[in-house]
């Protein structure tokens, strides 16, 4: 990524703040994470890291759109995936959580990773998140293929 690409995904990203240049500021000064409010600009939808991992590899398909911004927390074991804002958003399943309108989300800035947070899928500042019906596909397939995988896990 170009240090261009960077700078606008550090602008679109606290955007999301109500406060951009003291978000920019905490990400280059202080404890490098900060609250952003879900629900305006994006959404999250936050699954169990095996899961999250499988469905990112699915998205990388030379037939689909480059994937949208995507984070991993290693401490909590998941992967968030930016989605376009839908305060009625209806994503059901086990393990999975929707922060939307209200909910906030920590994040490091989009060039480096901070303690347990680390963009796999940077934002670039274009505004280009997941689909949902993208997402929701890619997510039943590696549902689906962890399914399969957990009896042979479970001989062993």
């Amino acid at each position: 990524m170009t240090n261009r690409m960077w700078m606008q995904g550090v602008e679109w990203l606290a955007a999301a703040s109500a406060d951009p240049r003291a978000c920019k500021w905490e990400w280059d000064h202080g404890e490098g994470v900060s609250l952003l409010e879900a629900g305006r600009f994006w959404d999250v939808l936050s699954v169990p890291d095996r899961l999250g991992l499988l469905t990112l590899d699915l998205l990388w398909r030379p037939s689909l759109p480059v994937p949208g911004p995507t984070l991993v927390d290693t401490a909590a074991r998941r992967v968030g995936f930016f989605l376009p804002p839908d305060p009625s958003g209806g994503w059901i399943g086990g393990g999975l959580r929707y922060a939307t309108k209200g909910a906030w989300v920590a994040v490091p800035p989009p060039y480096r990773p901070t303690r347990c947070l680390e963009w796999l899928v940077p934002p670039d500042g274009s505004g280009a998140l997941h689909r949902p019906a993208t997402l929701e596909s890619a997510l039943r397939e590696a549902n689906g293929t962890l399914a399969a995988l957990r009896p042979v896990c479970e001989e062993q």
